[in-house]
């Protein structure tokens, strides 16, 4: 059934809204999946924080124009969806990968991060960015090293005289 002018424009706004602020854009092909495992792929999104949209490429390129992803414009044929990273910038990239390892019919075709479009191998550099937990976990890793490492040395000459008493007194001890 066609869609009428308000419900394209409807759609376009949507998408357009959408794109603004998202981190990334994974546009794959669909060709080939059966309605229960595209319902499955669209859980996996939304438990992950992912928009998961299948739009005309018509409306894909004019809700992309204005946006930083307007670089996809040129690439966007055939059946294509369109995944919108919303929390992070590789959990698009996360669900794609991982669904098109299990589904071989989803191929990623176009990925844009911070409006440059990269070739689809660059898929899986994008989905092994760390998480936003992970990367705090980092940051606390690399911030607390130091002062782990000062506290280590202040506390290093009291250990080795506890531990040359303790030798002294098990020398003596055996003789």
């Amino acid at each position: 059934m066609a869609m009428r002018l308000e419900q394209k424009q409807a759609v376009v706004a949507e998408v357009k809204g959408v794109a603004a602020k998202a981190y990334s854009v994974i546009a794959a092909e669909y060709r080939g999946l059966t309605v229960p495992e595209m319902t499955e792929l669209r859980k996996k999104a939304r438990e992950s924080g992912v928009y998961l949209r299948v739009v005309k490429n018509t409306l894909a390129r004019r809700a992309l124009a204005e946006t930083e992803y307007a670089c996809m414009s040129d690439g966007l044929a055939g059946p294509l969806l369109l995944a919108f990273s919303l929390e992070e910038p590789g959990s698009a990239a996360r669900v794609i990968r991982d669904f098109a390892k299990e589904h071989e019919q989803l191929r990623p075709r176009l990925v844009a991060f911070g409006g440059r479009l990269y070739s689809p191998e660059e898929l899986e550099r994008l989905a092994s960015l760390p998480t936003k937990e992970q990367a705090i976990g980092m940051l606390l890793a690399v911030l607390k090293a130091p002062v782990e490492k000062l506290v280590r040395t202040l506390a290093e000459p009291h250990a080795k005289l506890v531990r040359t008493l303790a030798a002294v007194r098990d020398q003596k001890q055996a003789a």
